[in-house]
Parts: C-alpha cells; structure tokens; sequence
C-alpha cells in the first residue's frame, strides 16, 4: 500500500477506557429484534465492511464514552487513539407533524396496535401502517446524515459504526427509542394514544344526559358487593409476556450519569425479582388457573 495516499491511516491501538459502554453481544450478530436489524442494515448499506469490523470490535471494548440520543439527534464521544475523544453526530430526518399525526390516528383506531404499544411492545405491523400514511418509521439511508471528528475520510468510520451497533442493542432494550429517531419521545406517542382512546371509548358509550351518580353513603352497606357475578372470571398467574414491561415504558433514568448502564442493571435485577417470586408462588409446579 502507498503510505503517501492521504487516506492510509497506521494501525494504532485505541486508548482504554474504563468506564465506556460495553457492547453485551461480544460474538456474533447486532440486534435481536427486527426494528434493531433493520437499523443495522441501514449502517451495512454504505458498505466499508472493513471499518464497519472495526466498530464492531470498538463497541466491545468499551470505547464508546457516552451516547445522547434526543428526537432527530444522536451525538457520542468515542476514544480513539489520540488524546482527544471525537465527536460522533447522527441526524435523522424527522417525521412531519402532519406524518405524526396520521400515523397516531391509524394506530388507535385498531385497538390491537394500541394495546401492544400501551403494553410496551412494538408490533411488526407497525411498520404497514406507518407506510399507508406515507411514512416509514425506521429510517432509511436516505434519511441519514453521519459525522465524525476524526481524520478518516470514509463515512461511516469506525467510530460511527461502534455508536451505530451499540444503538442497536439499547432499541433491542426500549424499541420506543425508535419513536425518538424520527421526532417524537415515547411519552408524546403514548399520550396521544391514551387521548384517542379516551376519546374513541366516550364517543361509543355515552352517558344519559340526566344520569347521576349514586351517594356514596347510600351505596355503604353493599358497596363490596359484586354487582355481577364472578362465576365465569378466572385469574391466571404466569410469567410476563413481556420482561420488565414497566422499564421498558418508563426508559433509562434521567438522574444518572450512565442512564443505559443503570437501566441495563435494573433490568436484570427485575429479572431475578420475577423468577424468585414465581419460584416462591409455585416451587416446581407450573403456574394453575384459579
């Protein structure tokens, strides 16, 4: 190789870093779920297979400092081999207001879509309706716009490519972060949803103009009283569905330095709560109707 050519780089070693975020896929693919493939394939779509090997193995070893992702905006630091971190920057083409708006009008009004995604789970059907409004809500390479500060002129560079796999596994954590990719935070999403549903369930089943609630202190002597019988209601008492749905909803903690590292910690802990209390419930046996 011609080392004059002004975009020959020599191998170098990264300096450590002791308190990076370290990749949890150590071999093998990035990204359990579709959303998390699907941002992956967008990375692989530039090609440099090479540098994109080299992110791989950045993001294993920790060399990615931080990652803030804000709607539209990825930005990280990422140590190299020279002194300085750099900077890495993302930009993701939001979806219109207008975009927004119609897909959350097509979500709610089939309430399967609304009960996965008020439930923390991200449906593969998602993606359909997005696409009858005009939309897409993975983002494409078109809708990619990529930057580091390091002196490689090919983009994605490694650093790029370590900050790119390492938000594959924080979407396979909280697919909602994918809402923020293209403008808008889950809360925003999950209220608008919560609102239409309201609205949708009101304007099914009105109340009489004249209907008034009964006292309180005429209801006392029966208020624990089925009003309907119980006969035909069964509980059943089984692992979730879902792993710890209510983090996922709630996402990483604002009050942390390493919001990804604690929620990756509290994640497990749950896990061990879930297991210790369904051992304690039903020891061997599995979980019974009642």
């Amino acid at each position: 190789m011609n080392r004059d050519y002004w975009g020959y780089f020599p191998p170098s070693r990264p300096i450590p870093v002791e308190d990076g975020i370290k990749a949890r896929t150590q071999r093998g693919r990035f990204g359990e779920h579709w959303w998390s493939q699907r941002w992956i394939g967008v990375l692989e779509s530039f090609g440099n297979s090479k540098r994109l090997g080299r992110g791989r193995t950045y993001a294993r070893k920790g060399q990615v400092m931080n990652i803030d992702l804000q709607p539209g905006l990825i930005t990280a630091r990422v140590q190299g081999s020279r002194r300085t971190p750099y900077s890495v920057r993302i930009e993701i083409a939001p979806l219109s207001d207008a975009q927004w708006e119609r897909a959350i009008d097509a979500l709610a009004a089939q309430a399967f879509f609304a009960a996965q995604l008020l439930g923390g789970r991200m449906p593969p059907e998602i993606e359909d309706v997005f696409t009858t409004v005009g939309a897409s809500l993975l983002p494409t390479s078109a809708d990619v716009e990529m930057s580091c500060s390091c002196p490689d002129w090919a983009n994605p560079c490694k650093h790029i490519a370590a900050v790119y796999y390492l938000l594959a596994e924080a979407f396979d954590r909280d697919p909602f972060h994918t809402f923020t990719l293209r403008g808008r935070t889950r809360d925003q999403v999950m209220e608008a949803l919560r609102e239409r549903r309201v609205a949708a369930t009101s304007a099914a089943q009105p109340l009489a103009p004249d209907e008034k609630p009964e006292p309180l202190e005429e209801t006392l002597s029966d208020f624990w009283t089925p009003r309907e019988s119980l006969g035909d209601f069964h509980v059943a008492i089984t692992p979730p569905t879902v792993e710890t749905v209510l983090l996922k909803r709630l996402g990483a903690p604002t009050f942390s330095e390493r919001p990804e590292a604690y929620l990756a910690s509290l994640t497990l802990a749950y896990g061990f709560v879930t297991d210790r209390a369904l051992a304690l419930a039903f020891g061997a046996s599995q979980p019974e109707e009642t």
